[in-house]
């Protein structure tokens, strides 16, 4: 395998935009591959944006934002791929669609570049086994919000080789990222602990022991997380939330995977968090949560 120096990552989602602005940030070359035109805009949008955050408090210079973006082939022409060094998948979690958008990167990319796939429950040897390269296939599931948080699970499939995991280590060495290697299993370890964590919270919501903010202050004042529950489901999406509730619950037929009514309902009515601006609670265009004030 060439020394990665150009990395592709397909879907320009929130996991996909953190992960190319945090490869680029380290020093890397990369491709954040979109369907469309319009969408590959967007995404270069949304990681300005980002980066505009980050600059208003002190946390990188002008010089820093301008280069990390310049680093960026913000397109939806999936020719780029044949320069790829290495390919991290983050689209939809959907298994045909995932198994789709392997088929081309294996047509496209160099027979030793490694692949990589985002996904938080779906099984990652069935994704492998569309590919002529099943040993070069790893799960890297980043946690969000991807630029803050320097942990990634490393996700060995059926027939992942050990040399494609040895490889992922030196990189996570240089995106400065601690990997904690896991089997396949749905869900791995973080997501299926944090859904448990978010739908037990909306249990206890929904049965009136206690309002969404008061909650959120108790979990994040009493054991040190960084959001709430509900905060922390609101900036995930609601609908995502819902559909590895859902897919856990098909997996492994256990009732404490059963999702609570009303994250059911509130994905209904659209209410899906910060992408909607309305999930537990409100947020600004800017991802800022509006309605504080029973927290402080």
């Amino acid at each position: 395998m060439e020394e990665i120096q150009q990395i592709a990552v397909i879907g320009g989602g929130t996991m996909g935009q953190g992960i190319a602005e945090l490869c680029a940030s380290r020093g890397y070359e990369v491709l954040l591959l979109e369907k469309t035109e319009e969408l590959a805009q967007y995404a270069k949008s949304k990681i300005e944006q980002s980066l505009d955050k980050k600059l208003s408090k002190w946390g990188i210079t002008t010089a820093e934002k301008k280069l990390t973006l310049s680093r960026i082939v913000f397109t939806s022409n999936m020719d780029f791929l044949k320069k790829a060094d290495f390919v991290i998948e983050s689209v939809v979690e959907d298994m045909n669609t995932k198994k789709a958008v392997f088929q081309i990167c294996d047509e496209l990319c160099r027979e030793d570049v490694l692949f990589a796939s985002n996904t938080s429950t779906l099984s990652l040897t069935e994704i492998a086994a569309v590919t002529n390269r099943p040993d070069k296939v790893v799960g890297l599931h980043f946690v969000y919000p991807v630029t803050k948080r320097p942990l990634v699970e490393v996700v060995r499939g059926l027939k992942t080789s050990e040399e494609c995991v040895a490889q992922l280590r030196t990189l996570l060495t240089t995106l400065q990222l601690k990997g904690v290697e896991v089997f396949e299993s749905p869900g791995f370890v973080t997501t299926r602990m944090i859904v448990l964590f978010i739908n037990e919270a909306s249990y206890i919501l929904m049965e009136g022991v206690a309002g969404a903010a008061e909650i959120d202050f108790a979990m994040k004042n009493g054991y040190h997380f960084a959001y709430g529950p509900f905060e922390m489901a609101d900036r995930f999406g609601l609908n995502s939330v819902l559909a590895a509730l859902e897919r856990l619950y098909r997996e492994f037929g256990d009732t404490k995977f059963r999702p609570a009514p009303l994250l059911k309902k509130m994905v209904r009515a659209g209410h899906l968090g910060i992408k909607t601006g309305e999930g537990f609670f409100h947020y600004d265009k800017d991802g800022n949560r509006l309605d504080v004030e029973k927290e402080e």
